[in-house]
């Protein structure tokens, strides 16, 4: 069938005022608007289930009908565009940050964001960790020119808001519970086995990690992290590093031409 025939086939499944186009028949009737009005709606209520299946969080902190209704607002304005939809709502959470009824939970976006990065790091390419005894046998006077590759599945969440705190008290991982100290948090996200972990980072942890996964040396990493915080710890991030399993590659410096 024509593009043109394709584009309103698909125009009218997120669309009631459109219509039924034109092409569109069914068997038994001369009037398929039933029969389209149904397949509508088990397609837009197919890609709500899959955003509710992907941010179960959001969910929880704003209610079902509420999610619902953004859900299928979203879906409008940013169909998929894939057939995989595991990708499917990557930009929910820049919808969320612009849509107006969530306005009073400022930290909804940031969720989002978070739960959006455990699906793309549960679906990454596999990779097998370093052990801690790769790092023990490291020359200290070569550390700063060392590059680490790490994890396939990492990503760095950066919020001004506690959302590791609120994912965990959230989907279970901590008890449900006032927030004493309502700061910003940085979260690591990975799947450095068969699990999907999230930790919160130390201060000036998430610029290094960063610095790291756009191919800085140890050095340069570890100066990124300090530029973030003044409290940034060089030993503690990278006790971090190889406690939470996500280095899988050692890079040294070429050798220098005497």
């Amino acid at each position: 069938m024509p593009a043109t025939f394709e584009a309103s086939f698909a125009g009218a499944l997120l669309d009631a005022a459109q219509g039924v186009p034109a092409e569109v028949a069914a068997h038994d009737t001369k009037i398929p608007a039933r029969r389209f009005a149904v397949y509508r709606n088990n397609v837009m209520a197919g890609l709500v289930k899959a955003l509710q299946q992907r941010f179960p969080v959001v969910e929880k902190l704003v209610g079902g009908e509420f999610f619902a209704g953004m859900a299928r607002e979203f879906v409008i304005a940013q169909p998929p565009r894939s057939p995989q939809l595991a990708s499917f709502g990557d930009e929910f959470s820049g919808f969320i940050a612009a849509f107006e009824p969530a306005r009073e939970l400022p930290y909804l976006a940031d969720v989002a964001r978070l739960e959006a990065a455990r699906t793309r790091a549960y679906h990454a390419e596999d990779a097998t960790p370093l052990h801690a005894d790769a790092f023990a046998a490291l020359d200290p006077d070569k550390l700063p020119d060392l590059r680490i590759d790490l994890h396939p599945s990492v990503e760095i969440v950066r919020s001004p808001y506690p959302i590791v705190t609120i994912w965990a008290m959230n989907s279970g991982e901590l008890p449900l519970g006032p927030i004493a100290d309502f700061c910003g948090q940085d979260a690591l996200v990975a799947r450095p086995q068969l699990e999907v972990e999230v930790r919160g980072l130390p201060p000036g942890g998430a610029a290094f990690l960063l610095a790291l996964a756009a191919g800085s040396p140890l050095g340069k990493a570890a100066a990124a992290g300090l530029a973030d915080h003044s409290d940034f710890d060089l030993a503690g991030n990278l006790a971090g590093l190889i406690g939470s399993n996500i280095a899988h590659g050692i890079v040294s410096p070429k050798a220098r031409p005497s």
